[in-house]
This record gives structure tokens, C-alpha cells and sequence, in this order.
């Protein structure tokens, strides 16, 4: 049999029970778009990370009190007992670090923000040194950004988001207004470039003050994070980020021996890190989306063998008429694959659909990884090839005398 003609009479046969044909479809269709929804989602993850990072710079590192990411509530208790990163800290970074081509400090905060009769309960309160935008790639699209004599003299201006000039100012003219910041008065210097939503959740609700103003409002007794950043090249990362660690376990009196009592996170690691995370997440929810595509390839079996016991006189016909066990054996195959490979493409497309209204809704990045298009279909044929196999043995092995006596 050629197969042209076995793919017809595959057709053929999974047209005329087409309700049967669309109810064994469901498992692999919800098993191929549940690992296609996971990977997009995931992909589109790391490489949104991977890109904030970047932007960030590759050359950029900080120091903290605790991690970025911390992966378990024992690690999130022993990071809290940790001192705090002072601005002694800060100071001695740009003081000694002369491998360093910059450094800048950074705290934040919840707050207040008010303009006239409009305010906001939500904002993120950035307290920022002169070069701190610089170094976290933050575009300042009108006005200007902090000098170092702001930073020195504690000056009352301030750098806003974009949801501050749409929901406060209503698209006035930021530049010289006055905004009351947990009712401190700051004159608006800078407008920040918008930058959308993550996850649902905006990253232009914020406002920047220089950080020895936000510290006289917030005190001085919370931790710091130290952004450094090094010339281009591993080697001049590896040096700066060596001569960091040096300064700080001096100032915070680390034994030789013992871990940092910080902790030094560099770009690459960072994201390296997050990647890892989010792979195994990932994992974890292909291999639970994977038992689907089992159950599809059991119910495509059951299917196969109750369609070989409908059709055994159709199959002793064909036997009595000269038709191979190979021909047989490769009809009832084609029909296991076309059911899977059908079910694959629907899933592909179905996962993609999720993905992006999930992306939509949530605002979650999505990015459709070719590979997982083309692994799903692969998948998803093999699965139908596999469970098909035992029912096209059986079909195959027949004896058509028997066949043909068979009441079916």
C-alpha cells in the first residue's frame, strides 16, 4: 500500500466518526498548548530579565544586604539578620574602590504623593545618589536629572514617573511644579521615560529624590544597596568586583573564613540566576502539562482498539484480498499519527492563544520559542505513533479466515 493511499483511507475512516475523531483529540490538545502556554511564558521571562539587566549594564554590580532573588524563607530569615549597608559603605566604595569607573546608592520606599487635589497612596519612593538613573539606564525624556550638588545640600527636587504626570499633573507640564511627598515639598526637575507594566504592574509609579534629602525624611538606619560599575571586559568586572569584596568585608569586620556578610551580585549572575529559577518552575509545570499528553496517548489506544474490533471483517476483506500485514500495520498507524498530529497543531495554536491573552490580562512577557512549535509537534506525532503501535500489531495480526467470520 502506497502512502498516499493509506493516508486517505485514514482520512477517510476518522472522518466518518468525526465526533469520536474531536473527543480523542482533547488530551493531546491540552497537553501540547498547557507545555506550549508554559514555555512561552517562561522564555518570555528570561528574556525580559534578561534585558532589564542589560540595560542595566553589563559592566554594573551591587551590593546588598540580601539577594535579588531568595529562594526559601530560612535564607529570606538569615539575610535579615544581616547589618545593614550603611552609607559608610557608600562613601568607602567611591573613596577606595579604584577599580571602579562609578559608583551610586540607592533605598526605596512606599509613600504619599500629592499634587494640589490628586494624590497617590501607591508610589514607589526612590531615594537616589547624582548618578544613580545613569547607572539603572533611567532616560530623563524632559528637565534634567540630580547634580552632585543636589546630593550635597540635600535639595528638595525630585524626578517623576510617567503615571505621575498622566494621574496627578493630568499631562501638565511637570517641569517647576510642586509635588508634597509624604508631605515634604519637592520641586519637579526631571520627567523619566515611560516604561510600561510587568506583570500587571506599572514600573513608571515612582518618585525620585536625591538620597541624603530621602534620608532626612526616612532616617539613615535602613539598608543601602551599592551599584559599582566596572570598565568593560570580564577582567575589569572580575577586578572591581574583587576589590569591592575586599573594602566591605574590611568595614564589616568578616573573619577570613567565613562568607560575606553581603552580598556581591554581578549582571550575568544575576540573571543566570533568574533563568535557572524560571527553568525549573518551567520544568516542574511541563512535566505536570506532560501527564495530559499520556492520558491523550491511552484514550488515541482505546480508540485504535475498539475501531479494530468495529472494522475486523473490513480488515479481513482487505487480507482475503491481498492487502500485507505491513499494509495494515501502516494504515492503523496513520490514523494514530493523523489523530495526535492533528491534536499537536490545535495545542500549539491553543497554547500560544493562552499565552498571549495571559501576557494581555497580566501584562506577563510572552516570546514564542520556534523550537517548542516544532518540539510539540514532534511530540505529539510520537505519542500517537507510540499508542498506535499495539493496535496496529493487533489489527495486522488477524487471520482472515477469522475476520471474515466475525458478526462486527
Amino acid at each position: 500500500m502506497e502512502t498516499k493511499e493509506a493516508f486517505r483511507l485514514a482520512v477517510q475512516s476518522l472522518w466518518a466518526n468525526k465526533l469520536r475523531s474531536v473527543l480523542t483529540l482533547l488530551g493531546v490538545v491540552i497537553g501540547v498548548a498547557s507545555v506550549i502556554a508554559v514555555v512561552t511564558l517562561v522564555n518570555g521571562a528570561n528574556q525580559y530579565v534578561a534585558t532589564k539587566i542589560n540595560n542595566k549594564g553589563a559592566d554594573v554590580f551591587t551590593i546588598s544586604q540580601q539577594p535579588a532573588f531568595t529562594t526559601s524563607y530560612k535564607d529570606y530569615l538569615k539575610y535579615q539578620k544581616r547589618k545593614v549597608i550603611s552609607m559608610d559603605a557608600y562613601r568607602a566604595m567611591q573613596q577606595r574602590c579604584t577599580s571602579c569607573l562609578q559608583v551610586a546608592a540607592f533605598q526605596s520606599t512606599i509613600g504619599k504623593i500629592v499634587y494640589g487635589a490628586q494624590s497617590s497612596t501607591d508610589t514607589q519612593i526612590r531615594g537616589y545618589t547624582a548618578l544613580m538613573p545613569e547607572m539603572q539606564s533611567l532616560n530623563i525624556v524632559e528637565g534634567r536629572g540630580f547634580t552632585q550638588a543636589d546630593e550635597n545640600h540635600a535639595a528638595q527636587v525630585a524626578l517623576i514617573g510617567a503615571d505621575i504626570e498622566e494621574n496627578l499633573l493630568k499631562f501638565e507640564d511637570p517641569l517647576g511644579k510642586e509635588i508634597r511627598v509624604d508631605g515634604v515639598p519637592y520641586t519637579i526637575v526631571g520627567l523619566g521615560e515611560k516604561q510600561g507594566k510587568t506583570l500587571g504592574q506599572s514600573q513608571d509609579n515612582w518618585v525620585a529624590v536625591p538620597l541624603t534629602a530621602y534620608q532626612k525624611t526616612y532616617g539613615t538606619m535602613k539598608t543601602v544597596t551599592v551599584y559599582g560599575k566596572a570598565g568593560s571586559g570580564a577582567v575589569a568586572m572580575e577586578a572591581a568586583t574583587d576589590q569591592a569584596r575586599v573594602i566591605m568585608r574590611e568595614m564589616r569586620h568578616d573573619r577570613p573564613g567565613e562568607d560575606d556578610s553581603f552580598t556581591l551580585e554581578t549582571s550575568d549572575a544575576l540573571a543566570g540566576l533568574f533563568t535557572e529559577i524560571s527553568n525549573s518552575i518551567g520544568g516542574v509545570a511541563i512535566a505536570i502539562a506532560a501527564i495530559s499528553l499520556v492520558v491523550g496517548g491511552i484514550v488515541i489506544m482505546n480508540i485504535m482498539l475498539v475501531s479494530v474490533t468495529e472494522r475486523t471483517r473490513e480488515i479481513g476483506v482487505r487480507k482475503a484480498l491481498g492487502a500485507r500485514r505491513k499494509d495494515v500495520l501502516i494504515q492503523f498507524l496513520m490514523e494514530s499519527g493523523m489523530l495526535s498530529l492533528v491534536g499537536g497543531a490545535i495545542g500549539v495554536v491553543g497554547g500560544v492563544v493562552v499565552a498571549k491573552l495571559v501576557a494581555y490580562f497580566v501584562h506577563f512577557p510572552a516570546e514564542i520559542a520556534l523550537w517548542s512549535v516544532f518540539a510539540g509537534l514532534v511530540v505529539a506525532l510520537s505519542v500517537g505513533v507510540f499508542f498506535g503501535v499495539y493496535p496496529a500489531r493487533k489489527a495486522a495480526d488477524l487471520d482472515p479466515i477469522v475476520a471474515l467470520r466475525s458478526e462486527f
